[in-house]
């Protein structure tokens, strides 16, 4: 601990952001860096505690309490401090390969564990782990590793998002050879295809790629396994595979009209987007556009955020977001104590946006959609709500009482269904026969990840359901270990 009072001397200060007015006009990074001495000061806050619980990785209360991948967060907050940025990164590398991809998009439940956030804003622990991988990349110290020695075994990994990206990491790390496989065009799966350029731009998941083919990882595109490459093939020439497909399957809304034109899932339209977006900047017209429509986004979480973001950048006419929960405090209600993850009022940068372009926030509280209605030509015109009160019942589950009178009609030329994801399609798990659980998630134990199948691994969404990125990153890594046992009979893999 270099500075025993650096928490005292110095407040929190995380990567600032651009001018919302301005950074609309663009999809670059809405961020801007903190420069080096301020880094230090904040890697001085860390108070290198006696039990730090910010790399637990638990769930408490249903939520990440501490960081999935155990990050070894003090230690390297503390070589920040002292200027050993080198050792710094290979002491993030050790826990995380991929240290810019939850620097940029992961929500940090490491900050919201922190000792120091129980009477004090916590340490900026998310903005000093990306500048740590930055300047490893700016300074030449990130290099393809390739492994000394190559075994005689082959992986299939299915899935190319952090899950699968993870596993084939250390699967190669232990020379077996690795191939990867990606449905869509471009490798990545929702680092890609599901988060906004400006929130994590495709040349930072690319450069990380490149990365790992140098390193000796194959990976195949356009090939939807289980449809474009048969399942007999793969477990004919694969020793062992790894399901990492990630949980894709859409939550349906049961509202009447919502087979109208117009209304589309979020993860439709944020994927349109961004191919687009990096086929031809916008101009081959491939994508759902927001431009002088009344937008509404269905759903209060990041992907409805992520929504509002690219909406306002498209020139909509009006932007709301319907949230079915009450507006949150600013500070921990009594039945959410740290170390869980804090529930209190976030403005997220989607909203500082729209606030910029508006005039106000765009959320509306404890509203319940109705119906949908549509116009002549069955396209969307309005959509139709009232408000609620979610309480729980004596079995803790959520009850939703409608309040009369509080009816109202929202103009909408666009709907966008942010509310989550009901588990992993089906057609590869059913042709490969594997067991599935009441969610319809893979069957596989944690921490084992073995399925039914000989030989076949799941790990990330596909197996617990939708998650955070540093879960997949935790969950393939740990996959890969057992994999590897199961291929050499031991691993010295983490």
């Amino acid at each position: 601990m270099g500075k025993p009072t650096g928490f005292i001397d110095y407040q929190r200060q995380s990567r600032p952001e651009r001018d919302p007015k301005k950074r609309i006009n663009d999809w670059d990074d809405y961020t801007l860096r903190l420069d080096e001495k301020e880094l230090k000061q904040q890697g001085a806050r860390c108070m290198d505690c006696g039990i730090p619980t910010c790399h637990t990785g638990t769930m408490l209360n249903g939520m990440t309490s501490g960081c999935p991948v155990h990050h070894l967060i003090p230690e390297w907050n503390d070589l920040v401090y002292q200027g050993q940025w080198q050792e710094a990164l290979k002491r993030e590398h050790k826990m995380n390969n991929f240290p810019e991809f939850t620097g940029m998009a992961c929500p940090a439940p490491c900050e919201g564990a922190c000792v120091l956030g129980i009477n004090e804003p916590p340490v900026a622990i998310r903005s000093i782990e990306l500048e740590i991988v930055e300047k490893g990349f700016k300074e030449g110290w990130v290099k393809p590793e390739p492994p000394e020695v190559r075994t005689d075994k082959k992986v299939a990994v299915v899935g190319s998002g952090p899950a699968g990206l993870a596993c084939a990491a250390q699967l190669n790390k232990a020379g077996h050879q690795v191939t990867v496989f990606e449905r869509h065009d471009r490798i990545g799966g929702l680092l890609t295809y599901g988060i906004p350029e400006m929130k994590l731009p495709y040349r930072i998941v690319e450069r990380r790629v490149n990365l790992l083919k140098e390193e000796g990882i194959s990976f195949v595109t356009n090939t939807d396994v289980g449809k474009d490459y048969p399942i007999s093939k793969l477990q004919e020439q694969y020793d062992s595979i790894v399901l990492c497909g990630g949980a894709t399957k859409h939550r349906d809304i049961e509202v009447e009209g919502s087979e109208l034109k117009g209304v589309h899932y979020a993860m439709d339209f944020l994927h349109a987007n961004t191919k687009s977006l990096l086929d031809s900047a916008l101009q081959d017209n491939k994508y759902i556009s927001a431009k002088d429509k009344d937008v509404v986004v269905i759903g209060g979480g990041d992907t409805g955020t992520d929504c509002l973001a690219t909406s306002v950048r498209h020139g909509c006419r009006s932007l709301t977001q319907f949230d079915i929960y009450e507006k949150k405090g600013d500070t921990r209600p009594d039945d959410n104590p740290w170390p869980q993850w804090p529930v209190i009022h976030r403005v997220e940068y989607g909203h500082k946006e729209a606030s910029a372009v508006f005039g106000s926030d765009p959320r509306a509280y404890a509203v319940m959609t109705k119906k949908f209605v549509g116009d002549e030509n069955g396209h969307i015109k309005e959509i139709h709500t009232i408000g609620v009160e979610t309480t729980k019942d004596e079995q803790g589950r959520k009850v939703r009482k409608e309040i009369p009178g509080t009816e109202k009609v929202w103009p909408a030329q666009l709907v966008l269904l942010a509310i989550g994801f009901s588990g992993p399609e089906q057609h590869l798990i059913q042709k490969l026969k594997v067991e599935t659980d009441n969610r319809s998630n893979v069957k596989a134990e944690y921490g084992k990840y073995k399925t039914n199948i000989e030989g076949v691994f799941a790990a990330g969404d596909m197996r617990r359901g939708q998650s955070l990125i540093v879960w997949a990153i935790n969950e393939g890594r740990e996959a890969a270990r057992e994999c590897d046992k199961y291929l050499m009979g031991e691993s010295s893999l983490p």
